[in-house]
């Protein structure tokens, strides 16, 4: 291996006693081609090369990494090797996964970890994925990069991130970003914030576990604000399933969702829930609630099932039904199976099989079903 010591050691030896060149020939291809390629001078206690590239390989003989700098400065007691402008490429299995570079760096534990400083950029080959950032550290055997400070992560198809720093599992093809997260999606245009966030780039998904805040634009003003405790995107299918103390607040129509469970479908610009969802008006402040519903955000109309109920917050108008569709721009509603209609003012309970109306102005008609009457309690 490149930078091993007695490898090193032999190369002085072969430097400082003048031998000539067959007199090195036991040494590696690697030293050979630094004798070759660079000039080496001895500076108390240390080696420095010119235009060097170093290299490392597995017991194989496949390469794990190669580097190419101006100069690099092999220090014997410390086991450092200090590189200046390196580029260089990192392997898995022997190919090609990743292309550095940046201003600085050190070689340690015998090529076991590499370090660069400055500018460093990394980008994978395999799937176009680019890492910038002020620090970047490559454990070969754990097939891990980190990259520290000002990490930037983008995918020209996929996502812009930030983060404070982000580890880069080269195998699984997988970025998780920690602290002070933010990713940005153009289609759809979409930024979502947290402070832990996993990018799958092979599967084209964005997870999270941590509350995380979304917000949706159109023409670069926000249409739908969204807040989670867990989350998972997918960038593909433009699907974000949403878990846990789910707030998504619409702005036309100025609606806010809630619920432990939804799939918001940001290409048919629906909101699903199988959980107990809660509705609120903004502008009318009428209160729907069920076990289940849908929300189409786009043709502005909301569909809930099983113990659906339905109050007017100004006028305290009440109505339970088993199915209800509600138009939310004109708040008609149409209600069927069980339907319980109570008003405060005049008040009286009605009962009956169907119900249409507003809620907002207690302008509902409740209908009997087939062989059957409504019901009518008037309360004194």
């Amino acid at each position: 291996m490149l930078l091993s010591l007695k490898r090193w050691v032999a190369f002085s030896i072969c430097l400082l006693a003048l031998t000539s060149l067959s007199a090195c020939q036991s040494n590696t291809r690697t030293a050979k081609k630094i004798q070759q390629d660079t000039a080496a001078t001895a500076i108390e206690g240390s080696l420095v090369f010119n235009n060097v590239t170093l290299d490392q390989a597995d017991e194989q003989g496949q390469p794990i990494w190669r580097v190419k700098a101006q100069k690099a400065t092999y220090t014997k007691d410390k086991k450092i090797a200090r590189i200046e402008k390196p580029s260089g490429d990192l392997f898995q299995d022997g190919k090609l996964v990743l292309q550095v570079s940046a201003e600085s760096g050190e070689i340690h534990e015998d090529g076991k970890q590499i370090f660069l400083k400055g500018q460093i950029t990394a980008t994978d080959i395999r799937n176009g994925a680019i890492f910038t950032g002020d620090e970047l550290e490559w454990l070969p055997k754990q097939d891990l990069l980190i990259v520290r400070n000002n990490l930037k992560g983008r995918h020209p198809e996929q996502i812009e991130a930030t983060a404070k720093e982000g580890r880069y599992f080269t195998r699984k093809q997988e970025a998780k970003f920690q602290g002070s997260v933010t990713a940005l999606s153009k289609d759809p245009d979409l930024q979502m914030k947290t402070n832990h966030l996993t990018w799958q780039i092979k599967e084209q998904k964005l997870i999270t576990d941590q509350r995380t805040q979304m917000e949706q634009y159109k023409n670069k003003v926000v249409t739908d604000r969204v807040e989670a405790d867990k989350s998972e995107f997918n960038l593909k299918t433009k699907i974000a399933i949403l878990k846990q103390n789910i707030q998504l607040t619409s702005v036309d129509p100025p609606v806010l969702i809630s619920s432990n469970s939804a799939v918001w479908n940001l290409k048919t610009e629906t909101v699903l829930s199988n959980q107990p969802v809660r509705i609120f008006d903004q502008k009318e402040k009428i209160v729907l609630t069920a076990n289940q519903g849908l929300v189409d955000l786009e043709k502005k109309v909301a569909h809930l099932t099983s113990g659906v109920q339905g109050v007017g917050s100004r006028n305290k108008a009440e109505l339970y039904a088993n199915q209800l569709r509600w138009e939310i721009p004109t708040q008609k509603i149409q209600a069927s199976g069980n339907v319980i209609y109570k008003q405060v003012n005049p008040p009286f309970n009605v009962t009956g099989a169907t119900a249409v109306g507003k809620l907002q102005d207690q302008s509902v008609v409740v209908n009997s079903g087939s062989g059957s009457r409504v019901v009518t309690e008037i309360i004194p």
